[in-house]
């Protein structure tokens, strides 16, 4: 164990941190991050961590965008609002809406997690470091 993170070859995260650090990044919220703290090893684990301004450096940040490739995009309460009311099959309500919002959100944490990457490469740590989800 040491206090260098280029030792770092393999990360692993669950699934409920990535889906949530990417979800808050989508919905503009403060920066969230997957974090891994020192001492280092070859093997981490990468936790949900919402940055604060008075960090310290020894920390690794790792952006939660850099987990996933070719996502679909977050699908933002006005977006699924308007898909509602464009159908004639339905009338508008906003329980109807609150209701269709949460299974499209649904759909979208699902989806997410079938573009999670293999490996990453980040500032800071040598080489190409395996990507490894915990959980469903």
């Amino acid at each position: 164990m040491t206090p260098d993170p280029s030792v770092l070859r393999s990360l692993a995260v669950s699934a409920t941190d990535l889906v949530a650090a990417v979800e808050a990044d989508a919905r503009g919220g403060p920066p969230t991050v997957l974090r891994v703290t020192p001492p280092f090893s070859g093997r981490m684990r990468a936790r949900l961590h919402v940055v604060q301004t008075d960090e310290d450096d020894e920390t690794l940040h790792v952006p939660p965008r850099a987990l996933v490739d070719d996502a679909p995009p977050y699908p933002p309460a006005d977006e699924t609002a308007d898909e509602l009311r464009s159908r004639e099959d339905l009338t508008y309500s906003v329980d109807r809406h609150r209701e269709y919002h949460e299974r499209q959100v649904d759909a979208w944490r699902s989806a997410l997690l079938d573009h999670v990457v293999e490996s990453v490469t980040l500032s800071g740590v040598d080489g190409e470091i395996a990507v490894s989800l915990l959980g469903p």
